[in-house]
């Protein structure tokens, strides 16, 4: 399988996985792991940032227990945010660090925690203001060539950002990772979601649930409608609003809870047109000129 397909229904975002206590349990994350893969979900997105490095070292010591788990998934990090919301007085300053020694550093300690031999996807967690693109370029694709990555992406980054940074590339960028959902929308009026399609970008779908605020107010009467009618979850139909779009976004979903998961399986791959468009104008409060 090519690094930048994600042929599954969404992304599991690792995001709370220290959170939950029973997960602190290498067996027990081994078990879910495996009862996502047999669910059809075997990308799993992780980032540095994420616990602290907790969440991809819990994860690891999982995939370590069971020898050839980490052969039947696929793992996406990202990397670039650093002194992640720093204590008060303690005299960090959080800031963003895409340089050659910091990315090089994060690349390998991701692949020591998570305990794999290839992150599938690398992925520039915010746009460092400071990056040398010639430097941090050859650095990408230097991990690509020695096997460590699969492939480089961004997340968050304007159109100018990241063809500031594919410039100084052999290799191509090949994921974007954006907030995107029916109420966030504003990426496919601005042109950012156009761009990084018409790049050969495979689109990720960050908080495609809002932080849950979609089944509030007229979008979640919309959603708990045509679930009702259709016989399907409001946040399933959620995510069908968004693989209904050009280069079918992946989402990337929050929750570690079975009964969550099994919840957000079970809708569509896609929504009709009008449906689609109804969510739309049910967000932006008008339809369409």
């Amino acid at each position: 399988m090519p690094a930048h397909t994600f042929d599954v229904p969404f992304v599991l975002g690792m995001m709370r996985l220290h959170e939950a206590p029973e997960m602190h349990q290498a067996n027990h994350l081994a078990d879910w792991i495996e009862a996502r893969i047999e669910q059809g979900l075997h990308w799993f997105d992780h980032a540095d940032i994420y616990g602290n490095g907790a969440c991809e070292t819990l994860f690891g010591q999982a995939l370590r227990t069971r020898p050839n788990l980490a052969k039947r998934l696929h793992v996406v990090t990202k990397a670039s945010i650093a002194n992640d919301n720093p204590a008060h007085g303690s005299g960090k300053v959080k800031h963003y660090n895409a340089s050659p020694d910091y990315l090089s550093r994060a690349i390998d300690n991701a692949l020591n925690r998570l305990g794999v031999e290839r992150l599938d996807h690398f992925l520039i967690h915010r746009p460092d203001l400071l990056m040398n693109a010639e430097a941090t370029g050859r650095t990408l694709d230097d991990a690509i060539n020695a096997g460590k990555i699969g492939a480089a992406g961004i997340s968050n980054h304007l159109p100018s950002q990241w063809r500031r940074l594919q410039n100084a590339m052999h290799h191509p960028l090949r994921a974007n990772q954006i907030e995107l959902s029916i109420s966030h929308n504003a990426p496919l009026f601005d042109g950012s979601f156009d761009d990084l399609c018409a790049d050969g970008h495979a689109p990720m779908a960050w908080s495609p649930l809002a932080g849950g605020t979609l089944m509030q107010g007229d979008v979640g009467n919309v959603l708990n409608r045509v679930a009702q009618e259709q016989n399907y979850t409001p946040n399933a139909l959620a995510l069908a609003w968004l693989r209904s779009l050009p280069s079918r976004p992946i989402p990337v979903v929050g929750s570690v809870k079975p009964e969550r998961i099994a919840d957000m399986l079970d809708g569509p791959e896609t929504l009709s047109r009008e449906t689609w468009y109804e969510l739309l104008e049910a967000a932006r409060g008008y339809c369409v000129a």
